[in-house]
């Protein structure tokens, strides 16, 4: 057995984190060819090749299947699902160059431990914490799940188990969205009865210094809004002749940035409240015109809420703001004509959806122009990702329909995450309180039940809670749809299974203190999920 210690666990870890698989990097293509040939070595799969396949995203990426069935006639099946991929290591600074090397990283910073933080000094005394990028987020994660499929090979449980890894969780899901389709391919080929869909991401704090252990049994969805702002363009010397697009933006922002309206609650856990990701203004060089176009970006969280009643939420808010620009306009604009004794301008600013905004295009220019003009949107930026496509394909036809300034539009830009969560499924409930009640009587361990994983995860894309006709709202307005962004929306609806979510304890995920408690990962953690894994089957 070669992956069962704590210390060839840890091994692995350290072999997996070597990677630098970063989004989108050349390492992220190389790891899964790793973790196939470290699986191919399993006497298992030599003798059952099929089993195990490294199938393409379709942008030059893989994630890896790696079915154990008990035998011919065994249907049952838990699917272990984790990602291999990371966020960037800038954020190190003078520890970027070995990042990537846990057990040297950890090494380095006790020989300098005055200039770590004092929460990471006090977790470095232990001797027990790992560090690097990825060791918890989530390589961890895939190293445990490695342990049970070599378990399943030896005979250890009374089902079968299915090994899922996949790249860019960390950006748009890519491999997790062509994962579900296959998925449901190697059901209807193997004859398999999928149970339940396992993760093992690492807990996430609620609050600063939460140090409670968690089981999830859902995944929190997030949907990212922007607002597209054109005003009015004219010189720096004859302000009020025209609308700065980033004062526009700058009064979405007021109004939207932790706004606690939008935080949802659901069995006493509160969604985090909306953050802005990205804006700037879209001039391309340095004038002394007004930035007369702008754009503001958010990250939502959704747990319940329909995307129709969050899409009403940001045009009311879109409203308001249109509101207050217009009234700020015009209340600097009559203090200014009392100083120059002029007569004051008014303006107002016009709000629609995208759907909206391109319906006017096609109805003002045609079909085939405004058509002509996505391609060529598409065709001709290639560099760019997901979010800037989108702003550029609302730009140019805001471009087209100039004269509907000064307006404010709003859109969503890709990746949209599901709300997913099954705390009714009464296996669930029956299994996280025989979780519960075994890690408190083995390990001396309490673990809370949270509803939502708060972290986003490709839990979101085990099935689909939703109508299909309740998300027409996010697609009528998302540019990017079915233009080189999708969900695989028929196969969600068929892949409909419990998930649940027990994973390791870690810190500062996305930071440069990244950790991984290494006893409790190794030793606690593979224990319950051995012991998930044998109480599902035994149902």
């Amino acid at each position: 057995m070669k992956w069962q210690t704590t210390q060839q666990l840890k091994e692995l870890l350290c072999q997996f984190v070597q990677y630098p698989s970063v989004s989108g990097s050349q390492a992220e293509v190389l790891l899964p060819q790793y973790i196939v040939e470290q699986l191919g070595a399993l006497d298992y799969f030599r003798e059952n090749k099929k089993h195990l396949q490294l199938n393409p995203t379709g942008d030059g990426r893989y994630f890896v299947t790696a079915l154990v069935k008990k035998s011919e006639e065994t249907r049952d099946t838990l699917i272990l699902v984790s990602h291999f991929d990371v966020v960037d290591v800038q954020d190190y600074g003078a520890w970027k160059e070995i990042a990537f090397s846990p057990e040297e990283l950890t090494k380095r910073f006790y020989e300098n431990k005055e200039s770590i933080p004092k929460a990471v000094q006090a977790d470095l005394e232990t001797g027990e914490w790992l560090f690097g990028r990825g060791v918890m987020d989530m390589k961890c994660g895939l190293a445990l799940h490695m342990s049970l499929i070599e378990q399943a090979c030896s005979g250890k449980f009374n089902g079968n188990l299915l090994l899922l890894t996949v790249p860019d969780e960390e950006v748009n899901s890519i491999g997790m969205r062509a994962a579900v389709p296959v998925l449901l391919e190697i059901a209807e080929k193997y004859n398999l009865n999928y149970k339940l869909v396992l993760n093992s991401e690492p807990m996430f704090p609620r609050y600063p210094g939460d140090q409670t252990n968690y089981v999830y049994t859902g995944s929190i969805g997030k949907v990212l809004p922007g607002f597209y702002c054109y005003g009015k363009e004219t010189h720096v010397g004859e302000p009020l002749a025209g609308l700065n697009g980033n004062f526009m933006a700058s009064q979405i922002t007021k109004e939207l940035e932790l706004n606690i309206d939008f935080c949802e609650m659901f069995g006493g856990e509160v969604s985090p409240p909306p953050t802005n990701l990205i804006q700037t203004d879209l001039k391309e060089d340095y004038s002394v015109q007004i930035p007369h176009r702008a754009v503001t970006l958010f990250n939502l969280f959704l747990q319940k809420k329909s995307m129709d009643e969050v899409t009403s939420s940001l045009l009311e808010l879109a409203k308001r703001s249109a509101k207050r620009i217009e009234e700020r306009y015009h209340h600097q604009a009559v203090r200014f004509a009392q100083l120059e004794r002029s007569t004051p301008q008014s303006l107002s600013v016009n709000v629609f959806t995208f759907a909206e905004l391109r319906g006017k295009a096609v109805e003002m220019f045609g079909l085939a122009k405004v058509e002509q003009i996505e391609k060529g949107v598409l065709k001709n930026e290639s560099n760019k990702d997901d979010r800037e496509l989108t702003i550029e394909l609302v730009d140019q036809l805001a471009i087209l329909c100039k004269d509907l300034a000064p307006m404010i539009v709003l859109f969503f830009a890709p990746p949209y995450y599901p709300a997913v969560n099954s705390s009714d499924d009464p296996m669930i409930q029956r299994i996280v309180g025989q979780l519960q009640e075994y890690a408190e009587k083995k390990h001396g361990v309490s673990f809370i039940q949270q509803h939502y994983f708060g972290g986003i995860s490709d839990l979101s894309y085990v099935g689909l809670q939703q109508p299909l006709s309740s998300l027409q709202s996010l697609t009528d307005n998302m540019p990017m749809w079915n233009q080189g962004y999708s969900l695989p929306f028929d196969a969600l609806e068929k892949f409909n299974v419990p998930v649940l979510n027990v994973g390791p304890v870690g810190r500062d995920a996305h930071k440069w203190t990244e950790r991984l408690n290494v006893p409790f990962a190794f030793e606690v953690v593979k224990d319950l999920l051995t012991y998930t894994v044998e109480e599902i089957f035994a149902q």
